[in-house]
């Protein structure tokens, strides 16, 4: 009899002792190139050395994956796993502070690292994920986590590495409700003009900033102002500030924040960052595009310009990666929103860099991760058929920091047992 446990036995792995080889792969570096018939030695949770004829250590234990495709582990850049387990359930969710004016918030201390939604993420090769907090205008820092952890301490792989702003929309939409104008007709209040509100708010966070580079200009200070301390970072350019945007006008303003405070940039959901890629480039802002299963933002804009956007920015040399942000698959799609780019105009391998590498990049851990180089932590999925793609992706084997891990989860041990219990003999996962 097979009997589901919820997860309560999918533990996090030891620290890999010894030495593990993967042999016989077809490997994908994640910075474009890719490597016939090679071996991966993996040393320490490092990776010691990749190639078709290196040494392999007395003891060592031996991976075959013959006939199958080997990529560095994906990374999510942008995510509330862990902060939010249900929606629905308020109880189980941890996203937002109250109040606007948050940057002293930190995400990475409500991540829950028991959350049942992480080992469904890792069975899509998902290994590393940006933990972001949300909010109505600046929300407070996120933090990079690896998905095999007892607690938020152990995840941490880079704290505080970024801090998020939401732009107001900057347009003027018409209110519906339940007013004068009948069920679902105008509202019968006092019209307020929302771009001016918008552009206000935007105000007032510069004069924030302002006062915030001139409070940290001084030597000593009579009282902590904790709100000013916590955007230090922003000014010696340790951390990213991430703008949450979309449309042409919200990204103009985006780069008055590099332009006045010398911030480092990256724009988030960037829907129509194509429009001014050049002006992206030129300022070195990076882009984070959001779900791409999707329709564009404008009404007038292509039908499939959410597919085609990725290549657009490739073209003008924009360091860009790609997101899953729909709160149903919780980022288990990313890898195919990657391949469906990759038949708009970016290569097989463009695609994978977009989910890994360059994500490592614009998190600030590519020193680490992102690709399967000489020196950078084993970070490295297994899978039987290509990664980007839905009908041929299954991951078998999976390592984080060189340390195999439990790719069970709860909707497997659910499949087992109801396939047990109703003798449907389905095929497994």
């Amino acid at each position: 009899m097979v009997i589901a446990y919820s997860q309560a036995n999918v533990l996090p792995a030891p620290a890999q002792k010894g030495s593990t080889v993967i042999t016989n792969a077809t490997v994908h570096t994640g910075n474009g190139q890719v490597i016939e018939n090679a071996s991966i030695l993996i040393t320490d949770g490092k990776i010691a050395s990749i190639g078709s004829n290196i040494t392999i250590p007395a003891g060592a234990t031996t991976v075959d994956a013959k006939g199958k495709q080997v990529y560095p582990g994906i990374i999510l850049p942008v995510s509330n796993l862990g902060l939010v387990e249900i929606s629905a359930v308020r109880a189980s969710s941890d996203v937002q502070e109250i109040g606007e004016m948050n940057p002293n918030i930190r995400s990475i201390v409500a991540y829950n690292a028991d959350s049942k939604v992480i080992n469904t993420l890792r069975s899509n090769g998902i290994l590393l994920a940006n933990i972001v907090p949300q909010g109505s205008f600046l929300a407070g820092t996120s933090s990079v986590v690896q998905l095999d952890a007892w607690n938020w301490e152990d995840a941490a792989y880079k704290t505080d590495e970024g801090m998020h702003f939401y732009m107001p929309s900057l347009l003027a939409r018409p209110r519906f409700g339940f007013g004068g104008g009948g069920r679902f007709g105008p509202q019968q209040q006092p019209q307020t003009d929302p771009v001016k509100e918008g552009l206000d708010k935007i105000e007032k966070l510069k004069s924030f900033f302002r006062e915030a580079k001139s409070y940290l200009a001084e030597s000593t200070h009579k009282e902590t102002n904790l709100k000013f301390e916590s955007v230090k970072k922003l000014f010696d350019k340790t951390q990213k500030f991430y703008v949450h945007a979309n449309t042409v006008k919200q990204l103009l303003i985006a780069l008055d924040f590099v332009k006045e405070f010398n911030f480092d940039v990256v724009i988030v959901g960037g829907s129509d960052s194509w429009q001014i890629a050049d002006l992206l480039k030129q300022n070195n802002i990076a882009v984070v595009l959001g779900q791409s299963h999707s329709l564009p933002t404008l009404d007038d804009d292509d039908v499939d310009q959410p597919y085609k956007t990725a290549a657009m920015l490739q073209k003008a040399g924009v360091l860009f990666s790609i997101s899953d942000d729909d709160g149903q698959t919780r980022g288990r799609n990313i890898a195919f929103n990657a391949g469906t780019a990759s038949t708009y105009g970016l290569t097989k391998e463009e695609a994978l860099q977009a989910i890994t590498l360059n994500a490592a990049k614009i998190l600030g851990v590519s020193d680490k991760t992102g690709s399967i180089e000489v020196g950078k932590d084993a970070n490295i999925i297994i899978s039987d058929g290509d990664i980007l793609d839905m009908r041929t992706n299954n991951v078998t084997d999976a390592f984080i920091q060189g340390r195999k891990i439990n790719l069970d989860d709860k909707q497997k041990q659910l499949f087992e047992r109801y396939n047990e219990k109703y003798n449907l003999k389905a095929k497994p996962f």
